[in-house]
């Protein structure tokens, strides 16, 4: 099996320069016997800084790049001379990352925007030369100060895909199919549970050249919030979706029960989720005649808004384009 060039997951070492020492020195000229302090100041360390990138949608580029170091700061010089900084270190990172220290596991920040900047590690400041230390009573003082040292620690990144839309369902459930009609995703489809490993994005339009983020997370099941079926490392990707469209299956043998174990899953990684606003479609419509829909309608939950759509057959498709867009924008 092939790897996957899906990582969402990397711990990486960054150490920033340290501040380059100020100088001490004296101006010596041919005609000028008492010449006074004129050291300069060391220059600054580079930083270590994250930035955000549209372009980037995994973290597999520091999978084999784990060890980040700025340059020092150089030395003052004398006649005034700044030293030279050091090169600030750039490290590209999806939209959606989450930076955590990874020995006091707390967070150190995320990155959300493009071209957003975090400072992982700070450059250390150059001294300061012994110019700045000459009062009335010290004309010639001989000491400078040194520069700051580095910063440096190890920090793990982890990847929370940001999306409007976020698809919720057990394995199996035409997820994947769903993203695949709506938009230009191309996920794997199979007829066997766990087809879906990893994150896929799609863009779908709607209806006046407007559109959304939808996001297909990789299946979930009952006791995924206690890791069981990588259930910690899918439900992660669930924090950032705006809205959460809930897929059953609508040849499952209880549809309320279904849901409300997806529920009930959400509730115990993070009740937080239970915030967002959601939205229930019950697929593989086609499968099922008439009759049999208005049957199991009467299983539907409440307190939600239900529809019941086939991707393969395009059963409301567009019905569900339009509540899921008119969710995102109630507020508007």
């Amino acid at each position: 099996m092939g790897q996957s060039n899906f990582v969402d997951y990397v711990k990486i070492y960054a150490r920033s320069g340290a501040g380059g020492s100020g100088a001490s020195h004296f101006r010596r000229e041919k005609f000028v016997e008492f010449g006074g302090p004129d050291g300069g100041d060391g220059g600054r360390g580079g930083s270590i800084i994250l930035r955000g990138s549209s372009q980037h949608w995994t973290l597999l580029h520091l999978k084999y790049s784990r060890h980040h170091m700025a340059d020092n700061g150089g030395r003052g010089e004398g006649a005034r001379r700044h030293g030279s900084d050091g090169k600030d270190i750039y490290i590209d990172v999806p939209l959606g990352s989450i930076v955590k220290n990874a020995e006091t596991d707390e967070i150190v920040g995320e990155v959300t925007a493009d071209k957003e900047e975090l400072v992982l590690c700070k450059g250390g400041r150059g001294g300061l030369g012994n110019w700045h230390f000459r009062t009335a009573t010290n004309q010639a003082p001989r000491y400078s100060q040194k520069g700051e040292d580095f910063q440096e620690g190890w920090f793990i990144i982890e990847l929370k895909v940001l999306a409007d839309v976020g698809l919720v369902g057990f394995p199996n459930a035409g997820k994947s199919t769903l993203l695949s009609v709506v938009s230009a995703a191309k996920p794997k489809i199979a007829n066997y549970a766990f087809t879906t490993l990893e994150p896929n994005l799609g863009i779908v339009s709607v209806r006046d050249s407007h559109s959304f983020v939808m996001a297909d997370i990789p299946g979930i099941i009952e006791g995924a919030s206690e890791g069981k079926g990588l259930g910690l490392r899918f439900l992660r990707h669930i924090e950032r979706n705006s809205v959460l469209l809930f897929m059953v299956a609508a040849d499952s043998e209880d549809i309320g029960a279904c849901y409300n174990t997806l529920l009930e899953e959400l509730r115990l990684y993070n009740e937080e989720l239970l915030l967002k606003d959601r939205i229930l479609a019950i697929t593989k419509c086609d499968l099922i005649d008439q009759q049999q829909r208005e049957k199991i309608k009467k299983t539907f939950p409440k307190n939600i808004e239900t529809i019941m759509i086939s991707s393969v057959a395009s059963l409301g498709i567009t019905e569900l384009k339009d509540s899921l867009w008119n969710l995102l924008n109630k507020d508007i």
